[in-house]
């Protein structure tokens, strides 16, 4: 991998953060309760997420977790206290978690989801905002929130892009635990692995992403973000012929491609 300018290891009250080779990881660490979501894990996500995708010297962002679980949704104390919300509290704490899903799903730098273990409800989505979605052979998926005869409300504009409408409507509904191998089918995850080669698969990715010119890395992402699901009218290819011959011009186009047409 290239080499960084920096090199960072610090530790949160619920995560991790290690920089290095100019990939960030970010590691969910409340082993012992399945990472699941309390405010501050919301909080310091929303805070790492913010940080990390102003940084010069970070390329690519690995989300992973400690522990058996990958992120089991919310805290079970956290939703004991929820119980007893007003509407305007739970207004406020819905808001919260709204947020920081939006953060990682726009964040400008490609993220990448290590999913060692089971997601359920929550923590489907945040797979989903994820870019890529690496998963073990033992991981399991479910949104489990109507057992609880709640909504996956606040991450389902994200799963559904991921997982598609018709998919969304059977296991919203269902509750239904589906395997990595049934996720990978469907197009959630993307990669499929063994427990033992989850590693070798994320540095292979991480190396692909790296290879590629950072800005025109940002400007990808971008561009699916912004056209998808959009009419393919005028307006739409006009913004397309603007972005081509935006980036052409931008000395990263110009140095690859001069390095690339001389090559050959």
């Amino acid at each position: 991998m290239n080499p960084s300018t920096s090199n960072l290891s610090c530790e949160y009250t619920c995560l991790m953060l290690h920089v290095e080779h100019c990939v960030a990881t970010v590691t969910l660490n409340r082993p012992a309760l399945r990472n699941s979501f309390n405010a501050q894990l919301i909080s310091e996500l929303t805070s790492v997420f913010e940080d990390l995708g102003s940084r010069s010297d970070v390329r690519v962002i690995v989300l992973a977790a400690n522990g058996l679980g990958f992120c089991a949704g919310a805290d079970l104390s956290w939703m004991k206290a929820m119980a007893s919300f007003s509407y305007e509290e739970n207004t406020a704490d819905a808001a919260l978690l709204a947020k920081m899903l939006s953060t990682i799903y726009l964040c400008p730098l490609p993220v990448i989801a290590r999913v060692q273990g089971d997601a359920y409800g929550g923590g489907v989505g945040l797979a989903a905002v994820c870019d890529i979605v690496i998963a073990s052979e033992n991981a399991h998926f479910c949104l489990s929130e109507a057992r609880l005869g709640l909504l996956p409300a606040t991450i389902s504009p994200y799963v559904i892009k991921a997982m598609g409408e018709q998919a969304s409507r059977r296991y919203f509904i269902t509750s239904e635990r589906l395997s990595a191998a049934e996720a990978h089918r469907i197009g959630f995850v993307h990669l499929l692995c063994p427990p033992a080669e989850l590693d070798q698969h994320l540095e292979r990715t991480c190396r692909s992403l790296l290879q590629n010119g950072a800005h025109a890395v940002k400007e990808c992402k971008r561009l699916v973000q912004d056209f998808a699901n959009q009419p393919i009218d005028a307006k739409l290819r006009a913004e397309s012929v603007k972005r081509i011959a935006d980036i052409r011009g931008t000395a990263e186009a110009q140095a690859r491609m001069k390095s690339f047409l001389e090559k050959n």
